[in-house]
């Protein structure tokens, strides 16, 4: 058996998402497609346009046949946290044979070969590492940088997102010691923050943009009718479309903390903290907080991740902990009928247990306890950790249904009230 694994936000999916998946499909020849996917908020530190169920069914439609939830605490960090959360999504499930991403350069040995070095780094490499932080360049630059001294100049063209997220997919592999098969595709279209439309090869910023601007049916080009479709019903509802400057209220919270709280948060170092103080002091502009919070080292999807987790309470040893050991459930979004096939080998097979009602997540969690302590199957579960994990989730749910244009919709509880998506 032979199954395909994906990493994705389809934030919204478009033609460039269609073309990866059937690629990928073309490659591997699987049995079955799994997608990993965000949840309410984004890899750039955004709130998705519309909720991780509308998403999911959009993804169901498309030809995934199972889609699994990346926990929030993963879905908004860096592309090493990331790939750690969504890697180990996959990997943990004991059926997924192989991944599929996209990449700038088409050339798997190469990712290859920079991941290694990565993982395993010189003397040589850590110091020049160092020499350019201190130089003041911020982290993605500064370790590309030294791999140019380390590996060739062929490493500058690391500069482009999905060769960078792809290395850190194989560096993941290698953490989890998974047997998953990693292959890369062409990727072929705008570059994924392209904020031009260009009708059907249109990325996705492109397309969040143009729906801003009020001018909703011109993606009807630059995305499936089933996208369309789902978008069109969500946005009637009020459900969407949600965007990033919708969470300004957060400058209040940040008003109300002493400098010393937000050190306690993950990912707050190098004087970040400061940045955050004294800029929510100064503005009560999103945009502009931003603005001020920029620097050399600091980059935008950096200081808008920052935000997030300060506002669901990121604190380091919990997400330092998490990216150790990995995400501690499968969370079930949706799935079709061959997906409900699949489920069965998952649950017989998977490392962490499978969540789908998620008022039972307790339930669940003892049930997994009580195997343990009875001998009759050894889990990988760290009990603190995956109640923590799992509320985080719940937390950045009520937090986006309260983004939602339509106020009489913002109730909290999205989690509890909504099954899994069935196709």
């Amino acid at each position: 058996m032979r199954v395909l694994g994906i990493v994705v936000e389809y934030n919204p999916f478009h033609y460039g998402h269609l073309h990866h998946l059937r690629e990928s499909i073309r490659l591997v020849k699987p049995d079955y497609v799994v997608a990993v996917m965000s949840g309410n908020f984004c890899q750039r530190g955004e709130p998705a346009i519309v909720n991780k169920y509308a998403r999911t069914k959009i993804a169901l439609l498309n030809g995934v046949d199972l889609v699994l939830e990346l926990p929030t605490v993963y879905a908004i960090q860096d592309a090493g946290g990331f790939a750690v959360g969504s890697i180990g999504v996959l990997h943990k499930t004991g059926v997924v044979t192989d991944i599929v991403f996209g990449s700038e350069s088409g050339d798997i040995d190469f990712l290859k070969r920079v991941a290694h070095t990565l993982v395993n780094q010189t003397p040589e490499f850590q110091a020049e590492f160092k020499k350019q932080l201190k130089m003041g360049f911020s982290y993605p630059n500064a370790r590309k940088y030294a791999l140019m001294g380390t590996l060739s100049d062929d490493v500058a063209k690391l500069s482009k997102s999905n060769d960078i997220l792809g290395i850190e997919y194989i560096k993941a592999l290698m953490q989890y010691k998974s047997e998953i098969e990693p292959h890369v595709i062409k990727r072929v279209g705008a570059d994924y923050n392209d904020p031009e439309f260009k009708g059907r090869l249109s990325s996705a910023t492109a397309i969040r943009k143009v729906v801003k601007a009020g001018q909703f049916e011109t993606i009807r080009e630059a995305v499936p009718p089933a996208t369309y479709e789902v978008l069109r019903e969500e946005f009637e509802k009020g459900r969407g479309p949600v965007f990033w400057e919708y969470l300004e209220f957060v400058i209040a919270v940040f008003r109300k903390m002493k400098r010393e709280e937000f050190e306690k948060i993950y990912s707050f170092n190098e004087g970040l903290d400061l940045r955050f103080w004294e800029a929510a002091r100064q503005t009560g502009d999103l945009q502009q907080f931003v603005e001020l919070v920029k620097a050399k080292r600091f980059t935008y999807s950096r200081i808008r991740r920052a935000i997030l987790h300060v506002l669901f309470d990121l604190e380091k040893e919990k997400m330092e902990k998490s990216n150790t050991l990995g995400p501690q459930y499968l969370r079930i979004l949706g799935f079709n009928t061959k997906g409900r096939e699949l489920l069965r080998e998952i649950k017989k097979k998977s490392s962490v247990p499978l969540i789908a009602t998620a008022s039972l997540y307790k339930q669940v969690l003892e049930d997994v306890e009580k195997q343990q302590a009875e001998g009759k199957r050894e889990w990988q579960v760290d009990g603190d950790l995956y109640i923590w994990q799992f509320e985080k989730d719940v937390l950045a749910s009520d937090i986006y249904s309260f983004l939602y244009p339509n106020k009489s919709v913002r109730s909290a509880g999205m989690d509890f009230e909504q099954q899994p998506v069935m196709l």
